[in-house]
């Protein structure tokens, strides 16, 4: 997986953390999630804030 693919990782921290609600998780902690997973195979410095929200709303949405 790489950065864009934001709905496979959503599904992926889904499974991973499937307690957390991820409308409260900090994106300094959801960036170490992503790349704690071992399907996510991209270069760490090219999340931003923009990816990494659009991250969090496909969780929030994947939730639902």
């Amino acid at each position: 997986m790489k950065w864009t693919d934001s709905l496979d990782i959503a599904i992926a921290l889904d499974e991973a953390h499937p307690d957390v609600d991820p409308q409260y998780v900090r994106f300094t902690d959801l960036r170490e999630w992503v790349l704690a997973l071992d399907e996510f195979d991209d270069d760490p410095d090219r999340s931003s804030e923009r990816i990494l929200e659009a991250i969090q709303m496909a969780w929030i949405e994947e939730k639902d």
